[in-house]
């Protein structure tokens, strides 16, 4: 079920999601291998980097309604709890400061690489 999910959530992608996948497959280089609508345990994470143990969530504006809240909460509650570390981003923030998401998931990454 999570596999035909992240499946169809590959082939419809949003504009911030497929803007984000641009740069983070070219991650390799860094020594980061991404993954995109990767299933985890239950869910299906927007981006996650296994050797790392990050997952990187775009969000549109649902997100911010209480529905949306509650299930973004025990979603990275589960998360946490198996060992990931989560980042969200609103699509805005994508599509508007892309260099800027980019610089701080590359700090983020690097401080893992570090410690």
């Amino acid at each position: 079920m999570a596999d035909e999910r992240a499946r169809h959530l590959r082939r419809n992608q949003t504009e911030a999601e497929r803007r984000l996948w641009l740069y983070l497959k070219d991650m390799k280089r860094e020594g980061f291998h991404f993954r995109r609508q990767c299933p985890v345990g239950p869910y299906v994470a927007d981006f996650l980097c296994y050797s790392a143990r990050i997952i990187i969530e775009v969000d549109g504006g649902q997100h911010g309604m209480d529905a949306g809240i509650a299930h973004d909460r025990r979603r990275d509650e589960w998360f946490v709890e198996n060992g990931y570390r989560v980042l969200r981003y609103w699509n805005n923030d994508v599509l508007g400061n892309t260099e800027g998401v980019m610089e701080t998931i590359l700090s983020i990454l690097n401080e893992g690489k570090r410690s």
